[in-house]
């Protein structure tokens, strides 16, 4: 059986019947395409930029979280040393890390 694609942008999927009739008498297949044109913008035009905007969002969070939290550690750090240590000189000037307690 000797199969031949239909040639240039004609559908493949063309009832052999018809095709074979179109070759035989030289007369054209026509393809009816009904579309409709869109109205707006579709959806993901929108979704792609919030999804980023919201990505940077949640990761600018994250990033002031964990620098409180490292302030937070820091702030904690220095309080335990300066009570542990209690002043502490350098070159003749004494610091007073923490007030003594009562």
């Amino acid at each position: 059986m000797n199969h031949r694609a239909p040639p240039g942008s004609i559908a493949p999927h063309i009832p052999a019947d018809d095709w074979r009739r179109a070759e035989a008498t030289g007369a054209p297949i026509v393809i009816v395409v009904q579309t409709t044109d869109q109205t707006g913008r579709p959806l993901r035009h929108y979704l792609y930029p919030l999804a980023i905007a919201g990505a940077a969002t949640m990761g600018v969070f994250g990033l002031v979280a964990a620098f409180f939290a490292l302030l937070d550690f820091a702030a904690h750090t220095a309080a335990t040393v300066g009570g542990a240590a209690g002043s502490l000189g350098i070159g003749g000037i004494t610091l007073r890390l923490a007030r003594p307690t009562k």
